[in-house]
């Protein structure tokens, strides 16, 4: 049986990269500081056999008793609220964390997987964002600690990659979504979807003109498996559905679905907050056979059915 370790397990993304890669046969080892992701994700983990979970912060040394053959990277807070309440603690987790992967995978000669985001190319010039533009991004702004750090995390593994052969993957995910997110992570779809069920009024951020792109957690998973068992490419590659929305266009998907009395109420916008985001999908169709599967008022619909049952 092939090991894996994931960092970043109990996160939204990671514990659903988990159950995939469990139910495809493979023993996980699960790290987590847990100082935003929760072992709730993981509770029905706790009698399998093939997961052991190991509460550790990346930003130390990682050490592993077996012999491994893939790292997945994912330690880090990725959403706006938690990147802004821990800046130095995403920032280490990114560029120290994924130093201390990498020397994990260089040990044991594994592959190695980095989920690297979509905010490398900060408030884009550039529409749709291909993998070859080089981003726009504020070196010192409030977002810089998730931007920078991912896009340090990416050089180190560039890095890792000409000078000790290590055998690496990256992917820069545009925005994700679905079952496990954490209500209060302050992320868009989240946000829409919790007032709405507490009745609360939806929060649009400046005029709600700007645009997301919205990918399915299973879509996204899918994306990840397909790039680590295939060996043409290194990254960094795109996956995100390219399908683009306003903010507006969501918020009002989202009433329509859940109902109920909430308005929209307008704050300001905050820092070096996008207008665009929408990922260019060329590479991904072409070397990994992969596009998303999953619309977005399917993947809402699931969603939502989710929050139902956890506010």
């Amino acid at each position: 049986m092939k090991k894996i370790v994931i960092t970043g397990a109990a996160g939204f993304i990671g514990s659903n990269l988990v159950d995939k890669l469990i139910d495809k046969g493979y023993f996980i080892y699960g790290l987590d500081n847990l100082i935003t992701g929760s072992l709730k994700n993981l509770n029905h983990l706790q009698s399998n056999n093939k997961f052991e979970f190991v509460e550790h912060d990346v930003t130390k040394f990682i050490s592993v008793k077996d012999n491994i053959d893939y790292v997945f990277h994912l330690a880090s807070p990725a959403s706006p609220i938690d990147y802004l309440n821990y800046p130095i603690q995403t920032l280490k987790a990114n560029a120290i964390g994924g130093h201390n992967a990498l020397g994990l995978a260089k040990k044991n000669n594994a592959k190695f997987i980095l989920a690297s985001t979509s905010e490398v190319y900060g408030d884009p010039a550039v529409h749709p964002q291909p993998e070859s533009y080089w981003g726009n991004v504020n070196p010192i702004g409030i977002r810089s600690c998730y931007d920078e750090g991912k896009r340090a995390a990416e050089t180190l593994f560039m890095d890792y990659h000409r000078q000790n052969g290590v055998d690496i993957r990256i992917v820069r995910i545009f925005n994700t979504f679905g079952p496990r997110m954490n209500p209060d992570d302050g992320r868009v779809v989240s946000n829409f979807i919790c007032q709405a069920l507490r009745g609360q009024d939806i929060t649009i951020y400046g005029d709600g003109k700007q645009t997301r792109s919205f990918c399915y957690v299973d879509d996204l998973i899918e994306g990840f498996v397909r790039l680590m068992n295939q060996d043409e490419l290194t990254g960094p590659i795109n996956i995100g559905n390219p399908g683009e929305f306003t903010m507006l266009e969501l918020a009002d998907k989202v009433l329509a679905k859940v109902g109920g009395s909430s308005k929209l109420v307008f704050e300001p916008l905050p820092g070096d907050d996008p207008q665009q985001r929408q990922p260019d999908i060329t590479l991904a169709k072409k070397h990994l056979g992969w596009e998303p599967t999953i619309s977005l008022d399917e993947g809402l619909d699931r969603t939502i059915a989710y929050f139902k049952t956890v506010v």
